[in-house]
């Protein structure tokens, strides 16, 4: 039973993550990841991992998505242009680096043993936040930092673009 379950979140997770990149429309891009999450957290649920699944409804379902709809609608997008719209050779440069790093991505994870699994060797409290915190405060402290700081490179950019004055040109 396990399985199945396992096997349709896993089915939704790539339909719609498939759904979130394919259409025109911002909205039906935000609706299909908001159930692209669903899908990743009932799998990490399966997977035993529920601070994951909690933090993946919680932080990225609730917030982030809220996020990306004020964007969407403050902004007044209506339509996205199409796929290689613009400079063909940039979106085939673009092409060429994603698949580049989609297949460093799946070289690497085949390299990696599975006794180093999701949970630090050693560590007795599995599926709690224990172990997270401490990889976060400790040898992923130099990432956490980091990642503040685009996020508040990315409020900064909110607030100018939301704060521009459409009448003024120069």
């Amino acid at each position: 039973m396990v399985t199945y379950v396992f096997l349709a979140a896993a089915a939704l997770a790539v339909i719609f993550a498939i759904l979130t990149v394919v259409p025109r429309n911002p909205m039906t891009n935000v609706l299909s990841l908001v159930v692209l999450f669903f899908a990743m957290a009932a799998i990490f649920a399966i997977l035993g991992m529920d601070f994951l699944a909690a933090i993946q409804v919680i932080v990225y379902s609730g917030a982030t998505l809220v996020l990306f709809l004020f964007v969407i609608m403050l902004l007044n997008i209506r339509k996205v242009e199409p796929f290689g719209s613009g400079r063909r050779w940039q979106a085939f440069i673009g092409t060429l680096v994603a698949a580049g790093i989609g297949a460093m991505i799946l070289v690497i994870a085949g390299l990696l043993l599975p006794e180093h699994g999701a949970v630090l060797p050693g560590v007795a409290e599995v599926g709690t936040a224990i172990p997270i915190g401490r990889a976060l405060l400790s040898t992923h402290l130099f990432a956490f930092e980091f990642i503040t700081l685009l996020l508040v490179a990315a409020i900064v950019g909110a607030v100018y673009l939301g704060s521009r004055d459409d009448n003024d040109s120069g």
